[in-house]
């Protein structure tokens, strides 16, 4: 999901270009998204961070409490480093990925999004250490 038609366009092309993954639906908000998920099972769930309506953090938070779907954050926001990636890995993303590099690093994407269908996504150390950071400044 995302709310650009360009973005949306752009991801649709690079996830089609693997056989194996189908697109059951693009979305532009998070309630266009909540009515395609009523016509379709789906394996993963992409998402941006901002989006009219919900932000990205709070559907998938919305998300989690509903359905154990694998959402992989595609955002330019949740590059390396980024406090918000942390954020997203904290609140069950499974892997987040920035958008910026979707074209140039199309192979790790598809892979983090099949790795994703299957639940064997796995965080990097960098991901994990940052993760477990916020989890004690939580404590």
């Amino acid at each position: 999901m995302d709310d650009s038609v360009t973005i949306r366009a752009m991801m649709r092309q690079v996830l089609e270009s693997d056989p194996e993954i189908r697109i059951a639906g693009l979305a532009a908000s998070a309630d266009e998204a909540d009515r395609m998920l009523e016509d379709h099972l789906v394996d993963v769930i992409t998402l941006d961070i901002e989006m009219p309506g919900r932000s990205g953090l709070d559907y998938l938070q919305d998300l989690r409490k509903r359905r154990p779907t694998p959402v992989i954050m595609l955002s330019s926001h949740t590059a390396r480093g980024e406090e918000i990636r942390v954020k997203a890995l904290m609140e069950g993303a499974a892997g987040c990925f920035n958008k910026a590099n979707a074209m140039r690093e199309k192979d790790r994407l598809i892979q983090l999004v099949k790795d994703a269908a299957h639940r064997e996504a796995r965080l990097d150390q960098d991901d994990s250490a940052a993760l477990e950071a916020m989890r004690a400044a939580a404590e």
